[in-house]
């Protein structure tokens, strides 16, 4: 048998700061194996990023395969004397699991490795059940979720349904279930002008003042107000440098960065084309700007339907909650994880992810660890 709270106290107890593999990857294959599944450790590398390992676990081989995906690897600890605990030491305090992974995610892979325990041991496991756990989700994600996809597309892999386990949930344990994700791009916009002095300005030509208006062409207006399933766009600035430190110069380069959330109502694509016609708009013929854009993932929805009602009828037997279907927060894997299969988000409480003394409940992660456990019985139930 598998205790979850242990389980992840385990986990914890392995310093998996992205990309480091810690120790977590190769602890949790030890278990799976113990439990019967077939285990593959893949090792991804790319250009300028570093060395990932990723885990595939799968117990049985017929269809359907319900996927669990998720990742050991956790972010930077911050200054540890603002911990009141060891980030990497689990401790247990008052009814909570403390450190640095807690919420994000090792106990949800605690807790759906002791439901997949569970559901082999009652025979219920009608096709397969597999674990997709990457050591890159908070890194870059190049070398982690997208390409183990590759390789099971190359194996001849299927994934039919996957729950991610991200902490969806504001404040309490079954509030909300991620059904979708915004998308995300980033932009770097440079303008080139020339140096020269403040009291001779026809001599000059300010970058600051042509950054300044196209940022106000970017900005003036909403990119749209929602719809049904997604809140409106928002593209927000994130940095503006002039790098001039002192008071008589014209400068001759300016920089904004800025981000845009994006719903189904756009895409990268469209965003793209519209980010140069305004900037084209405000900057004429005279080529002094340059825009450079990186997109992080698309908008995607998977609409209410068998998935979504599983794992809701699940929250609902165990915490009582209706939970509430959103694409609200920022972007998972589940963005790569939708090319493939119905995907839905669910795990913790969110509240201290990536915070000083993040923890969670011992009684949510045995709740969650029976939502689960639910999940795959209801699913396999229907086979």
């Amino acid at each position: 048998m598998i205790d979850a709270v242990e389980l992840a106290r385990d986990l914890i107890r392995c310093p998996s700061v992205t990309p480091a593999e810690g120790g977590a990857l190769g602890h949790l294959q030890s278990v799976l194996e113990g439990l019967g599944f077939v285990c593959h450790r893949l090792r991804f590398s790319d250009v300028d990023t570093p060395d990932v390992d990723n885990l595939y676990a799968r117990y049985g081989a017929a269809a359907p395969n319900f996927c669990f995906a998720g990742h050991t690897d956790v972010v930077p600890t911050g200054p540890l004397d603002g911990w009141s605990v060891d980030p990497f030491a689990a401790e247990i305090r008052d009814g909570f699991l403390y450190g640095r992974g807690a919420v994000d995610m090792k106990s949800a892979i605690a807790a759906f490795t002791t439901a997949a325990a569970g559901a082999i041991a009652d025979g219920i496991v009608r096709g397969s059940i597999s674990f997709l756990i990457t050591g890159d989700e908070e890194g870059p994600s190049i070398n982690g979720t997208k390409k183990v996809l590759g390789w099971l597309v190359e194996k001849g892999e299927r994934i039919d349904h996957c729950i991610v386990g991200e902490p969806t949930n504001p404040s309490r344990l079954g509030e909300m279930i991620k059904i979708g994700r915004r998308g995300s791009m980033n932009s770097i916009l440079t303008i080139k002008g020339k140096q020269g002095h403040v009291a001779y300005p026809h001599l000059a030509d300010n970058a600051a003042h042509l950054l300044v208006r196209m940022m106000h062409a970017l900005t003036r207006a909403p990119l749209d107000d929602g719809n049904a399933h997604f809140q409106p766009s928002s593209l927000q600035i994130t940095s503006i440098d002039i790098g001039n430190p002192t008071e008589n110069v014209i400068p001759g380069a300016a920089e904004a960065r800025f981000n845009i959330r994006f719903n189904d109502m756009h895409t990268s694509e469209s965003l793209g084309r519209w980010i140069r016609k305004t900037l084209d708009d405000v900057a004429g013929e005279s080529g002094r700007y340059d825009i450079r854009i990186r997109v992080s993932g698309e908008s995607f929805i998977f609409p209410p339907g068998e998935l979504s009602e599983l794992i809701g009828a699940g929250i609902e037997q165990v915490t009582g909650r209706r939970p509430e279907l959103s694409t609200t927060g920022g972007t998972s894997d589940a963005r790569f994880i939708k090319d493939h299969c119905p995907v839905a988000e669910f795990g913790l409480v969110g509240e201290t992810m990536h915070k000083i003394d993040e923890r969670c409940s011992l009684d949510d992660i045995r709740s969650l660890t029976e939502i689960y456990r639910m999940v795959l019985s209801r699913y396999f139930e229907k086979r």
